[in-house]
């Protein structure tokens, strides 16, 4: 046991067993990837507003300034280590609370969730070395109704429901400069990227089905045999009273 223990890496795991596309989440956390809310309700969207203010603040502009680099866009970050000696704490690319717009939590302090024009944020799970992108072109997130089975062989999707949506960063990116990702010890400051996702005019009293999903040139298409590698899931539900 001591002899395996020294051949341990404290920065990086020695095996690496993943899938070959990362899983992803969103914010605020709902019930069971349930968002449901009423408009005329404040109580019924105030804990998804705590929640993204939380979830954020270590975005805030002020805080990224003074602790991240301001880095390349479309360009990996590397910081290699030369030979035995560490090139420890590696750094960290800035990703302001700004860069999300209208879904910053900024210039619109409850996120859309009092006009029935919701803001969710989109996280692709942490890799230690991951390069999800070639030829400067950075991985994008589109987020669609998502099609779901109503009886043996009978299937449906609320493409008529979900309306438009708006994406930031622009195009919904999830830039190369924020990869690749050293571990939590080496790279102490990481700043995870995100997307959000407003919904603009979805139909109201009503469920719907939303999948988001990642699209990369190096990342392979998630499968059916995973719901969660490359994609996720969440129902939405506007109510107006």
């Amino acid at each position: 046991m001591y002899i395996m223990l020294l051949t341990l890496d404290d920065y990086k795991p020695t095996w690496q067993d993943r899938l070959a596309t990362p899983g992803m989440m969103i914010r605020p956390k709902g019930n069971q990837l349930e968002i449901t809310f009423s408009t005329s309700d404040t109580e019924s969207w105030d804990g998804f507003v705590h929640n993204l203010n939380s979830f954020l603040s270590p975005y805030n502009d002020s805080y990224q300034v003074q602790t991240n680099d301001e880095c390349t866009p479309d360009e990996y970050f590397i910081q290699e280590d030369s030979g035995e000696v560490r090139n420890n704490p590696k750094r960290s690319c800035q990703f302001n609370r700004t860069i999300l717009e209208e879904c910053s939590g900024v210039w619109d302090r409850f996120y859309g969730y009092d006009k029935g024009q919701p803001c969710i944020l989109i996280k692709l799970n942490r890799v230690i070395g991951m390069l999800p992108g070639k030829d400067r072109q950075s991985p994008y997130v589109t987020c669609a109704a998502k099609r779901y089975r109503v009886g043996e062989n009978e299937w449906r999707e609320d493409s008529d429901k979900i309306g438009l949506l708006a994406y930031y960063p622009p195009n919904g990116t999830f830039n190369l400069m924020y990869y690749p990702y050293y571990g939590k010890k080496a790279q102490v400051n990481y700043t995870q990227p995100l997307v959000a996702v407003k919904f603009l005019n979805a139909s109201l009293n009503t469920d719907i089905n939303v999948e988001c999903k990642v699209t990369s040139n190096t990342l392979a298409a998630g499968s059916d045999r995973d719901k969660f590698a490359g994609r996720v899931s969440f129902k939405l539900r506007i109510n107006d009273k």
